[in-house]
Order: structure tokens, then sequence, then C-alpha cells
């Protein structure tokens, strides 16, 4: 077993383990930045949003097209992970689509919504990447997306 795989495993069974502590994790200051963007434009929604209780880090996930991750946790805080590289050379607009959509999964519970439009782009930033269509976040389709993406 490789040493990156191991690191992975126990990795994955620290983020489940069971324990009556406190987590470990904070959440990362540059994500930060981003949660709060998340719940303002809940706010602007009338949607009140309370991400105290999720944390972040930034990590080398290590996975080809692999941006982010959420894990759900039992005993602890539901817990984003972002990857380092992806982070490193993102844009502002793709840090927030990325984050926005693990927030999808964490905190709204969104699952995966890999529909298309007839020009082939993504209609919801919660897509998979398995249907092949095309992200479109952009400045000018931003507002439409975040829209999708509170639609509960």
């Amino acid at each position: 077993m490789s040493r990156l795989t191991l690191f992975k495993l126990l990795f994955v069974l620290f983020l489940f383990s069971c324990s009556d502590e406190e987590s470990q994790f904070n959440t990362d200051e540059s994500i930060q930045v981003y949660f709060e963007r998340f719940e303002n434009e809940a706010l602007i929604r009338n949607i009140q949003v309370d991400l105290s209780d999720i944390t972040s880090d930034i990590i080398d996930i290590g996975e080809d097209n692999i941006a982010g991750q959420c894990f759900f946790q039992s005993h602890a805080p539901n817990h984003i992970t972002i990857d380092r590289e992806f982070w490193d050379n993102a844009t502002t607009l793709l840090r927030e689509m990325v984050v926005f959509h693990e927030l999808g999964h964490c905190y709204l519970g969104r699952s995966h919504r890999d529909s298309q439009n007839a020009q082939g782009f993504c209609s919801s930033i919660m897509r998979s990447g398995l249907s092949g269509c095309v992200d479109n976040y952009t400045s000018q389709t931003r507002t439409t997306y975040i829209d999708e993406l509170f639609e509960l």
C-alpha cells in the first residue's frame, strides 16, 4: 500500500471517528470569505444561513479532477476540504463556485444535478462533472446559478 493511499485512509478514518471532543478543524481563513458570501447570498434570498458549525481546510486531495469534498460527520461538524493545487491556481469566481458547491452538499443537503440547457451549459453548480455539461459560472450568470442553488 502506498504512503499516499495509507494517508488518505487514515485521514478519512480520522474524520469519521467518534469523539465527544470538539472538532480539531477550523475554517481556513482564505475559505472564510466564501462562507460569508454564501451567507450573504442566502440573506438576499431571505434565507437564514449559519455556517459556524462547518469547518474547512485546504489540503492536497491527490485525486484527479477533485477540487473539493464534503464530509458528513455524526459527532463533529461537517467538514469541507479544498484541493491545494486547485486553490492556488483558481480564479476568485471558480473558488466561489467550488466552495458554494460543497456548501450545497454540506449545508443545504443538495445532491448532484447534472441537467444542462440547450447550449450544453450546466444548469446547476451542483453538477457532478460526469454529464459532459460545460460550466458557465461567470459574473454575468452568477446570480442565476446562485438562485438555482438556493431553490430548496
